[in-house]
């Protein structure tokens, strides 16, 4: 087969960490992007890989832990979204600087959804910093991006695989589906992936908290609830539009919120490519 191929990225909030080791695993098999589209954090991860700053962005978040991710929390009080999101995207800005997605070294394409038209957008020029942020306004979350007369959130929401026909019929086409339906994996694990006591600390803390209360609040139902559709609409996405290979991640390895357990994902990704691509060409 070429290793010439189109990747599509798709959404699930911190499990799209899982695309960084994807990608690595890809770029180590010697195979080559030549065109990349996104949802979500696959529109992020996509973005920033085709702009040379995914090692950068790789660095930033393995040394997050869970209170810097709540420093990064900037509450909205404008309509349309509980987090404002620009003290993360500050954060990208500074990374990326103000690149044009023609610009681009590689087609790059961002999906995001326009919930006035109830139609996709589909990023393929202008501003990378602002695609981005289009495709990641997870509803009632992150407050949406206003462009034109358009409403636009989340790309996940119309199409959470990323799915987008590359400019080559010839590009071999990989998928990352976010959202499978298989149990995790114990052996793509870390064998411990908490950084430290005190990181161990919060998150026993967070799962005792979890067992206790077993009542769900509003924020996880609405999440829940998106997640369920993308669910939905990703399996019809594939029955229509098959990739050559989908790569599948399992919905329940981390919450969607869970920003800081980068390591533990990254690895989980690079392992399951390495699954994927042994067990569809052995050597």
């Amino acid at each position: 087969m070429t290793k010439d191929i189109a990747l599509y990225l798709g959404s699930g909030g911190a499990r799209g960490y899982a695309h960084i080791g994807v990608i690595r695993e890809l770029e180590r098999q010697g195979y080559n992007i030549k065109f990349i589209s996104g949802s979500s954090m696959g529109a992020l991860i996509g973005g920033l890989y085709a702009s040379g700053k995914l090692d950068l962005y790789e660095e930033w978040v393995l040394n997050l832990d869970p209170l810097d991710v709540l420093k990064l929390v900037d509450f909205s009080f404008k309509k349309g979204g509980i987090i404002e999101g620009e003290k993360v995207f500050n954060v990208i800005a500074d990374m990326i600087g103000k690149p044009n997605i023609e610009e681009l070294s590689i087609p790059y394409v961002a999906i995001a959804t326009d919930i006035k038209s109830k139609q996709p957008y589909y990023f393929t020029k202008g501003s990378l910093v602002e695609a981005i942020r289009a495709s990641v306004a997870i509803p009632t979350l992150f407050t949406p991006v206003m462009k034109e007369d358009m409403v636009l959130v989340d790309g996940g929401v119309c199409n959470p695989l990323g799915i987008v026909e590359p400019n080559d019929s010839s590009l071999y086409t990989i998928a990352v589906d976010l959202s499978g339906d298989e149990g995790i994996n114990k052996e793509f694990q870390l064998p411990n992936g908490d950084k430290n006591q005190f990181v161990r600390k919060i998150r026993d803390y967070f799962q005792a908290k979890k067992v206790v209360n077993q009542k769900i609040n509003s924020v996880q139902i609405i999440q829940d609830s998106i997640e369920t559709m993308q669910k939905i609409i990703a399996d019809a996405h594939l029955e229509k539009q098959e990739p050559d290979l989908t790569i599948s991640i399992p919905g329940n390895l981390c919450e969607f919120y869970e920003f800081h357990k980068a390591e533990e994902v990254i690895h989980y990704g690079r392992e399951s490519a390495k699954f994927s691509l042994l067990k569809s060409f052995p050597s």
